[in-house]
Order: structure tokens, then sequence, then C-alpha cells
């Protein structure tokens, strides 16, 4: 086989090639079983010649995986392919494995290696010189950093970008620009994009020129890349050019890229994978995961329109080091931790470092009133994503403003503030295992989103406080209990 050449050739020249060089262009290389699997997942055209379009093509690994599944159709009697790469280091070695592809076929295959950017070669926005140019298949690895907003690959696709954007979904954005209509795009990406308001703008684009067929989701992000420490969990995506959702997608899953024959797989209507205004993207596991987004999206309210909001700490206290003060004196705030949640509570002191902020900067002061404090930042193993801590401004007397760290999130009445009743009964939704599995679904990070949490669905203001005088009566903040009074309540 030419890939399991093209995978030794890549092998030695990762040997001699410092991961910090590669990661100064967002580089992994693609594994061989992945390659395989992803190349496996087109529908091939009924047609004698093939366009392929690999951008960010690295070695070359994934169009030789292509190349070669195609080679066993007898119908295909002609294959170019067009690789992108702007890696000078490499370009030598992708060209060898470009040649070697090509060499010894009874096939006629070309291959076309520009060492072009292949954002910025578009043209801007879309006004592409080469927009005749429609590929029959794109496969892709994109590269995966973040750029400056104002830097040339942005600017080339403002109407995508939202702040820095992530190289990898300007080059999805273009694969798909670039994709013939009614074909199949077949990427491996980080799946941050699936949520936020961050990447909004690329999903109205890509999910209404675009729709999702086939979602692969990897268990265990550490083991996709063997050895790069992927700090991102990634996903493959199949997506086909239409405006015409289909009624379904298939979701698969494996622990990692090694073995793709034994997956889970299961088909979800499509309605329930992308949802709402923001298309988000739920990433569905099995049928438990199904019912908890039916159970959760029955209800009709989300917190805005409820007056109230979930907000993002206001003091990055690293930056205010001057500020913070280890003890109390005369003009200084208490400043909140997600360290001051301790059992859904929110204690206070606890005697840490730097526990309290001098009044003076009117952009990091908040009144003190009673707010439900989530922290923002979990470890991927603890059992719980969401975790709430309730904060009433009657245990912490005497101060009109308080501060809280841009690492804890916090549910604020909008323009009001909040009964104790009504913080007790939003910790009782979001500290249930119903919300819990229902964000995870949403947001495969072990960051809590304030933009996400405030579109989440959530009852009306009257059984939340019902909920709340409950949770108030028996004073059990465990998770159990909130389950015990979600089902009361039928939520």
């Amino acid at each position: 086989m030419k890939l399991e050449q093209v995978i030794d050739n890549t092998k030695v020249f990762v040997a001699n090639m410092p991961k910090t060089v590669r990661k100064e262009y967002g580089q992994f290389f693609t594994g061989k079983e992945t390659a395989i699997y992803m190349a496996s997942l087109f529908e091939i055209p009924n047609e004698p010649s093939i366009k392929i379009l690999d951008a960010g093509a690295g070695s070359g690994i994934l169009a030789t995986a292509l190349v070669e599944r195609l080679e066993t159709i007898e119908f295909i009697q002609e294959i170019e392919i067009t690789c992108y790469e702007t890696d000078s280091k490499v370009i030598p070695l992708l060209q060898q494995n470009l040649n070697l592809l090509t060499a010894n076929t009874t096939k006629k295959i070309s291959y076309i290696l520009k060492n072009e950017n292949y954002i910025t070669s578009q043209g801007n926005d879309f006004n592409s010189d080469i927009k005749g140019i429609k590929y029959d298949l794109i496969i892709g690895n994109p590269p995966y950093k973040k750029i400056p907003k104002d830097c040339d690959e942005a600017k080339a696709l403002p109407s995508v970008c939202y702040g820095a954007p992530n190289l990898y979904f300007l080059f999805a954005t273009l694969g798909l620009y670039n994709l013939k209509d009614n074909a199949v795009l077949v990427y491996i990406i980080p799946r941050s994009w699936t949520s936020g308001a961050y990447f909004t703008k690329f999903r109205e684009y890509f999910l209404s020129k675009g729709v999702i067929t086939h979602l692969h989701l990897f268990q265990s992000r550490d083991k996709v890349f063997g050895g790069e420490q992927v700090l991102q969990e990634t996903m493959i995506i199949k997506i086909r050019k239409s405006s015409k959702a289909p009624k379904t997608v298939t979701i698969t899953s494996t622990p990692d890229s090694k073995d793709f024959s034994k997956q889970n797989k299961i088909t979800v209507d499509y309605k329930s994978v992308v949802s709402g205004k923001d298309k988000y993207v739920f990433l569905i596991t099995n049928k438990d995961d199904e019912m908890t987004l039916k159970r959760v999206n029955k209800n009709t309210h989300i917190l805005p329109e409820l007056n109230m909001r979930m907000k993002t700490g206001l003091t990055v206290d690293f930056r205010n080091r001057d500020i913070l003060k280890n003890n109390f004196e005369l003009g200084v705030i208490p400043l909140f931790y997600s360290q001051h949640i301790k059992n859904g509570i929110v204690q206070f002191p606890i005697n840490k470092e730097n526990e309290f902020i001098v009044a003076n900067i009117k952009g990091l002061l908040q009144e003190n009133k009673n707010y439900l404090f989530v922290k923002r930042f979990t470890a991927k193993e603890e059992k719980q994503r969401l975790q709430c801590g309730i904060y009433l401004s009657k245990n912490v007397p005497g101060f009109e403003k308080i501060s809280t760290q841009n690492k804890l999130n916090f549910i604020d009445g909008v323009g009001e503030n909040l009964t104790e009743e009504r913080v007790y009964g939003l910790y009782t939704l979001f500290n249930s295992t119903l919300y819990d599995n229902y964000y995870r679904i949403l947001n495969g990070s072990t960051q809590v989103n304030s933009t996400e949490v405030n579109t989440i669905p959530i009852p009306d203001c009257k059984t939340i406080d019902s909920m709340g005088a409950d949770l108030l009566k028996t004073q059990d903040l465990s998770q159990k209990n909130c389950d015990v009074i979600l089902e009361k309540y039928n939520v």
C-alpha cells in the first residue's frame, strides 16, 4: 500500500522536526486508521473523472488514503488532486509522496501542488478569482491555530469571523465554498465550533450552505493524533453541500483513532442535532442523550426572557494585583473566587489569598445582592460540569458592593434582586443531573460559557420559585435531591 509508505515517510519527517516548529503552523498529522476511515465516508459520484481538494495537505496522508480507495473503483479513469501547503519544510515530503501516489497506477492520476495560502489566495469574502473551480470530493485536516482578528486570513473572510478566529473553521468555510453542489466534504476538526457566540457567524454560513450527514466523535481527546497531546477535542464531520436538511444524522464514536470497527452508532433526528436560531450542534452519543434533549427542550423560556442573565466575573485578578488585599481594611470589598463555593453554598471568608479588592474601580464592582454562582472551569474528570453555589447577600453584610473573579460565572436578576426562593430554584435546575448532562452534550469543553447557558430552555418563574421553596425546606443541596424535585415538577 502506498499509504503505508507515505505514513513511514511522515514518521521520519516528524522525528526530525521539533514539535515547536510544527506548532507554528498548527500542524498535526493524521493517523493511518483515521485517514482510511475518513476516505470510507465518501459517496463516490458516478463519474469517470474526479477532482479532489486537500487544502493544508501536510504530507499528503489524507489525499493518499482517498486516492487508494478511488483506485479500486472500476468506472473511475481519471483522478486529479489539488493540494495546498505553505510550510516550506514539509513541501518536499509532500511532493515526494504525491509522486509516489501518481506512479505505477492503472488510472490517470495527476496532482497540482500549490505553495499558496489557501485562505488568502481565494480573494475576499467569496469573491474568488478561481470560483469557477469546484471539486467532487474535499478531504482535510486543517491547521488548528488561533490567529489575530486583523490577520490577512481573517480579513479575507469577515462574514464568518467574530473576534480572533481559528484557522480550522476558515478552511472549512472555503472548503464548502469550493465544493460542487450536493457533493461531500469530510474534515477532522475540533468540536469547539458546535456552540457559543464565537462561532455563530461560521455556523450560520456552514449550516445554511451545507447539511451534516455524519459525525464521528472520539471519546479520548489525547489519542487522536498519537503523542501530540492535542488539548482540543476533535471530531470527524461529513457535510453535504445542500440546503435541504436530511431527516436524520448518523453519529458514531470510538474510544480513540486506532480501531473504527467497534464503534457506538446512533441515528438521530436532524432537528435534535442542529437546533435553535444559533444553530448549535448537539453531539448526541446515545438514547439517553436524546431523551435529555427532549426533556429539557420541552421548557419554553430562557434566562434573559425571565429578566435573568448569566454573566462572567468582572475581575481578572492577575491584571489587578496592585489593588488586591489579603485582609479586610477600610475601602475594600469582598472578591469572590470559585473556591468560595463549598457544598453548594458560597462561604466567605475562607482565609484565601487576595480575598479583598480595593473598591475604587467602577468596572470591577457589582451590587451586593443575591446570585447563583457557577464555576466557569472544572477538571475534565470531575463528575459535575455545572458546579453551583448559592450566594445570599444577607450572609455577607456590611458591603454595598462586591466583586467576582473572572473564573466564576454568576446568574443575576436584571434590575432586581433575586429572591431566596428564586436562587434556590435556579440551583435546583443547574445542579441537577438533567441540566448537567444537557450542558455536556451542548459543550464538550471544561469551560462553562455564559452565552450558552443563557440559551438553555428553562421552566417559568413560578415553577422555579416553587422548586426553590422545596429545596429551602429540605436544605439538602445534593444533586440527588435536586433530581427528585425536578421529577416532582415534571421538569
